[in-house]
């Protein structure tokens, strides 16, 4: 293959080409071992380096100290939909959630199921196009935690500044933005994050978790969903996706080539831009789903003025080698996803279309 598509989907998404090209030449024989990595045991010195070294570089890009735990666990991020509760959600207390798109909702609703729950703010009422700011926010009278999700992947909103109430532990659910632009990790009591995203393939999930949560959480429950067990056996207390924490390690690595988040974040705002104002500039050809305060430089929503073009869009994008864009059902339209490894490049091409395709279908 002597030229890769640009690829827009929402995840599994693209991975950055040093990180593949690394992967293939190690493939056959990780670090001499006459293994591949696929290969190599989950208990050998080789791969408790990959994961501890995997842990260090998340810690240090996400600015957390020696309070913190990594895990790498499976099950994506919507086992943490009911892994959250099981641990924290406490007899006499309330999970409160911030329902800002459909994957904030499920985790609501699968919190229901632990105990009980209630909604601290939502934007429902317009469609999910925006984030409730801080004084939106209305908290039960005994929170257990407040969960939000930064980065609504559907609806194409994120949080730029993130709500805190005294010492209420706020949980986070980042699969579309974690590591996206530099964050103060320390906000956080938890952190959680699918990988297929912003960190490498599908078949890990990460999760931050402050060693206070370690402590208080529920002893009781099955011990592959305690956070403390997969804590005390550093993510090992069964096989792991070793190949996927592998990759990740190697995703981790190459944000630190490219000048580490600061470095990463200007790239984003910059590829982001671009698209944003080929919408804006459009005359109405294109319209932004998200209310520009709260727009993600993650997933980027937008319909036509003609939904009947539709189709026609997609197909034509297709043959320019641009795919992924089609829009969920809940928005219509079109959605870039622009995770960390989408290239100027690519979003350079996806505009390129959209001004072309503007002047030929007015």
């Amino acid at each position: 293959m002597t030229k890769r598509i640009f690829n827009f989907n929402p995840g599994p998404s693209t991975i950055p080409l040093s990180v593949l090209e690394q992967a293939q030449s190690e493939l056959l024989n990780y670090n001499n071992t006459g293994m591949s990595v696929i290969e190599i045991s989950h208990r050998s010195k080789d791969f408790e380096n990959i994961i501890f070294q995997a842990e260090t570089r998340l810690k240090n890009l996400l600015n957390l100290d020696d309070n913190y735990r990594v895990l790498f666990l499976q099950g994506g991020a919507s086992s943490q939909f009911s892994m959250i509760p099981q641990n924290l959600l406490t007899e006499g207390k309330q999970a409160n959630y911030a329902i800002t798109g459909s994957f904030a909702k499920k985790a609501c609703e699968e919190a229901n199921l632990f105990g009980t729950t209630h909604i601290a703010a939502s934007s429902k009422d317009q469609n999910h196009n925006y984030i409730p700011l801080k004084d939106k926010f209305s908290l039960s009278e005994n929170p257990a935690y407040l969960h939000i999700t930064t980065n609504n992947t559907i609806y194409g909103t994120q949080y730029k500044e993130y709500p805190s109430f005294d010492n209420i532990p706020l949980i986070a659910d980042m699969s579309s933005d974690i590591l996206c632009k530099p964050i103060d990790g320390k906000q956080f009591a938890l952190i959680y994050a699918g990988a297929q995203k912003n960190l490498g393939p599908s078949g890990v999930t990460i999760i931050v978790i402050r060693k206070d949560l370690l402590e208080i959480s529920n002893k009781t429950i099955p011990t592959m969903q305690r956070y403390d067990i997969m804590a005390d056996n550093n993510s090992l207390y069964n096989t792991p996706p070793t190949f996927s924490i592998y990759l990740l390690n190697l995703v981790l690595g190459w944000i630190e080539n490219q000048g580490g988040i600061t470095a990463i974040e200007d790239h984003n705002e910059s590829k982001a831009k671009i698209i944003y104002d080929a919408i804006d500039n459009s005359n109405g050809f294109y319209m932004g789903h998200a209310v520009p305060e709260f727009r993600s430089t993650m997933n980027v929503t937008f319909t036509l003025q003609n939904s009947d073009l539709d189709k026609q869009f997609i197909a034509e994008a297709s043959e320019k080698g641009i795919i992924g864009i089609k829009g969920h059902r809940s928005v219509g339209g079109m959605r870039a996803s622009i995770y960390n490894a989408m290239t100027q490049e690519g979003c350079q091409a996806l505009v390129d279309f959209m001004l072309s395709f503007q002047k030929n279908n007015k």
